[in-house]
């Protein structure tokens, strides 16, 4: 197959989103697929909401996602030079003209156009007047007056659209500006885009730049239009659906690897499989099989994607990527092979990294500053309850070493030589050890907080009142 170039063109008025992360990893995935070209541009023409503190988190967010680009981001701002050398190219030869109607003007055509049961457009006024620039004047395309626009999406099949249903389209503005679709002809052909990713919000688009690339005598690449994400009622995505911007879930604690694995199947998917490593996502994903019908976002569901990436991953991997929840939770900078620990006994129970992270409370805190449960207190902590924690403190004492497998045959002889069950004596050593009715097993806890540790917490929830 020949090169395949593609590129993620976000604006930099607002956070990167996951409708726009989507596209990125559609893009970036058909380009790595095809050891290809992935380019990032930013389209920052609207001077007014464009801020860099967007373009900055857009770049971040690409960067966390593990999309990376190939060459310097390409800013719009930045290209007037190339955007009006195609203009000009445009109204020499006789394909675009400069157009003197004022805006009020172009709304009454439009009106009258509509009152007549017609579409609403321009109706060419200065279409062949031969006008040259001027004050308050525009430059337009012409549009053919017959034929049909025609194109093979990768998503929706083919598309044609009738000339007529189209008006001569402004391609700069009166303030000197290139219009959208202008821009994004001028920057794709630049850039040697051969395929096109957006979201199918850009369809009605698609056959104007096709006439812009077709005027200028340019190869138009493959379009692809992926339908909108949808919320669980399957109306338009928003935050009520529990959708977030990308930076917002890095801070909530999702791994980025298990975000890209459910967006890329919210419109795309290989058979039954719910789960894509980024390396299978590169090696399977080559165009096809992407769904022309619109996905739900299932917040339920991201986060069960998260908690399988979370428990299959390397333990050593999990611990460095928690790290800085826990230093954001107060714990400060835990030793990575006590992390690992931790990630062993609490990584089954959680499903983000925050929440992990706030797992390990209970065993990350000394003795005497653990918060017990008032009700499994009152339950568990009973006068006869007391009295195994006492019991037991003088078992774990004398245990050596003081591990796993020493304290649980500890724990298990103390049962068997008083006759005893390990539903008498597990709830209020737990209640001990963790502060509440949770966590992993008794032995694991104990052999995790050491030997003065357990014996500590097991006098003070022996004296608790």
């Amino acid at each position: 197959m020949p090169d395949v170039v593609t590129r993620f063109a976000p604006s930099p008025t607002g956070h990167l989103h996951i409708g726009g992360a989507r596209t990125a990893i559609f893009c970036w995935l058909l380009a790595r697929h095809f050891d290809g070209r992935f380019y990032l541009r930013i389209e920052d023409t609207d001077l007014l909401r464009s801020k860099q503190e967007y373009t900055d988190a857009i770049l971040a967010s690409m960067r966390w996602l593990g999309l990376d680009w190939d060459g310097p981001p390409v800013f719009q701002s930045r290209r007037a030079a190339l955007y009006n050398g195609l203009v000009d190219r445009l109204l020499t030869s006789g394909r675009a003209y400069w157009c003197g109607c004022t805006p009020e003007e172009v709304e009454a055509m439009r009106e009258l156009a509509r009152r007549n049961g017609a579409k609403p457009r321009y109706n060419g006024k200065c279409r062949d007047r031969c006008l040259g620039p001027g004050q308050g004047r525009c430059v337009r395309l012409k549009i053919p007056l017959t034929g049909k626009i025609v194109f093979d999406d990768m998503v929706k099949g083919r598309i044609a659209v009738d000339a007529g249903e189209l008006d001569d389209m402004v391609i700069r503005r009166a303030d000197g500006m290139p219009t959208y679709n202008l821009a994004v002809v001028a920057d794709d052909n630049d850039m040697g885009v051969t395929h096109v990713i957006r979201g199918d919000d850009h369809v009605s688009n698609t056959p104007r730049q096709i006439l812009i690339y077709q005027a200028l005598g340019l190869p138009v690449p493959r379009f692809g239009h992926v339908p909108m994400i949808l919320g669980h009622d399957r109306q338009k995505l928003s935050k009520r659906h529990g959708a977030r911007s990308v930076i917002e879930y890095q801070r909530d604690g999702l791994l980025p690897q298990a975000l890209v694995s459910y967006l890329a199947r919210l419109g795309w998917s290989r058979g039954d499989q719910e789960l894509f490593s980024p390396e299978e996502l590169v090696r399977y994903f080559d165009g096809s099989n992407l769904n022309p019908a619109a996905a739900a976002f299932d917040p339920a569901k991201l986060e069960w994607t998260n908690a399988r990436f979370m428990r299959s991953m390397p333990l050593a991997e999990l611990a460095r990527c928690v790290a800085p929840f826990v230093r954001e939770a107060g714990f400060g900078c835990v030793p990575e092979e006590r992390l690992v620990g931790l990630c062993v006994l609490f990584r089954e129970r959680a499903t983000d990294l925050r929440a992990l992270a706030q797992s390990f409370r209970p065993l990350l805190v000394p003795a005497a500053e653990l918060a017990i449960n008032e009700k499994d207190a009152a339950r568990h902590l009973t006068e006869t309850g007391k009295s195994h924690l006492r019991a037991l403190e003088a078992v774990f004492s004398s245990c050596a070493p003081f591990d796993a497998a020493a304290v649980n045959e500890a724990l298990n002889s103390y049962v068997a030589d008083n006759s005893l069950t390990f539903k008498q004596v597990a709830p209020p050593l737990r209640t001990a050890l963790m502060g509440f009715m949770g966590g992993s097993h008794l032995n694991d806890i104990m052999a995790f907080l050491g030997r003065e540790e357990t014996l500590s917490r097991l006098r003070r929830a022996a004296s608790f009142a």
